[in-house]
């Protein structure tokens, strides 16, 4: 299903060992109904759906969103929201300014909820949930959290909202294919059985444990081999505008799950061709410090041609009848040539169509190949200590400025 051209002259190698990556598939049969009931409930009483989360609680669905829908909004369907994904208090003023003439759904997505950042966004949303709605607002505020414990669970079982279980064992950064991500996406009017059916055939298709057969395992050992030569970036790039989300989930999985112990390739993105009249000079040219991963589907569903001009003014006739998509293609093709030619090693992911049975196959791809890359490296995939240390020492000083903002004020 992955056409995956590899480098040249990697060698194959055996893995230190091979670990799994349990769960890909966490959604039960009934899990899937009550998700695509609920879905149908929102499409029906909303116009927007505001998710609340950040890093792996919202990328993922936000990713295959955005792949996967118009770029303009040409129907009444319910557009996706965002919050609790930065803290910025003029981002939230001027949504809740324009949630005003919306009907409105909530989904908070948190595992522990003391995250700051969603925490933060839900105590603000909620308030105005219910000063709007009343009694309703607890209809209209969905909960996707652990099954037993956290903070976000105590408030939901108080307050009696509809709830979503986020595994124990199941990292943010690998739950789309659980409730966190699922929901999200079925609102949106995306076909969560066909993505979910790609996620499944890619676990089969890439659960071999010889190398030879897995090309998960080929990406991984290859982008392992470069490493050890000395590239210190990957930069994974596309030609199509809608994956630059896809990119930023890619972002996290790699750089989360890789980079401990002083060990890893920085995880960075580009889109083309736009990024090519930014950084592409130093792409062709800088320091040889990168190699690329070049995402590209086969068909994409809408298309327009080029049309004929009389006197051909801009000396574009040649490519009349061709469709931007081929050009497109084309200029993939070239790029590609360019930046191997010029010292930037290329590897090539092709899938056959964008929709979301594909978009599903490819980030199985991605999760069981950072899997084995973090096992290459020797680290543990599925830990982010180094996202705990920055959240206790921001703790800390929120507290200490209000200790010192207190004390000025003389309440202490």
């Amino acid at each position: 299903m992955i056409n995956f051209q590899q480098l040249a002259n990697v060698p194959t190698i055996k893995a230190p060992f091979i670990p799994e990556l349990t769960n890909y598939n966490c959604c039960s049969t009934e899990e899937l109904f009550a998700i695509e009931q609920l879905a149908y409930e929102v499409k029906e009483k909303a116009s927007v759906f505001l998710i609340i989360g950040v890093g792996g609680s919202f990328l993922g669905a936000r990713a295959v969103i955005d792949a996967l829908t118009p770029y303009f909004r040409t129907n009444n369907g319910v557009e996706i929201q965002y919050a609790g994904h930065n803290m910025s208090g003029a981002y939230l003023k001027q949504l809740l300014t324009y949630l005003n003439t919306k009907e409105v759904y909530v989904n908070v997505i948190s595992k522990s909820g003391s995250t700051m950042e969603p925490a933060l966004a839900f105590r603000i949303v909620k308030q105005y949930m219910e000063e709007r709605y009343g009694v309703e607002a607890q209809r209209r505020i969905i909960v996707t959290t652990d099954a037993d414990k956290g903070i976000l669970k105590e408030i939901a079982d108080k307050e009696g909202y509809r709830q979503f279980v986020v595994p124990g064992d199941v990292g943010g950064r690998y739950s789309v294919f659980t409730p966190v991500g699922l929901l999200p996406i079925a609102v949106a009017g995306i076909d969560i059985g066909q993505f979910v059916t790609g996620a499944r055939i890619a676990g089969e298709d890439f659960s071999d444990s010889n190398a030879n057969n897995n090309r998960a395992y080929q990406y991984a050992l290859a982008r392992f081999e470069l490493y050890k030569r000395g590239y210190s970036v990957e930069l994974l790039a596309s030609f199509e505008p809608r994956l630059n989300k896809l990119h930023e989930w890619w972002k996290q999985l790699f750089g989360e799950s890789e980079g401990k112990e002083h060990k890893g390739l920085y995880p960075s993105t580009v889109n083309y061709s736009t990024d090519l009249h930014a950084i592409g000079q130093f792409i062709q040219e800088g320091s040889r410090i990168m190699f690329e991963t070049l995402i590209h589907f086969e068909e994409i569903e809408e298309d327009i041609s080029i049309p004929y001009m009389l006197g051909d003014c801009d000396g574009l006739n040649y490519l009349a009848d061709r469709s931007m998509n081929g050009i497109n293609a084309t200029s993939k093709d070239g790029v590609a040539l360019a930046h191997e030619e010029g010292g930037v090693p290329v590897l090539k992911l092709e899938l056959p169509k964008l929709d979301a049975y594909h978009v599903g196959y490819l980030m199985m791809f991605f999760m069981k190949a950072c899997v084995m890359s973090a096992a290459l490296l020797g680290v543990n995939p599925f830990d982010q200590p180094g996202v705990e240390a920055y959240k206790k020492k921001m703790l800390q000083l929120l507290k200490e400025d209000v200790v010192i903002a207190n004390a000025n004020e003389g309440k202490i």
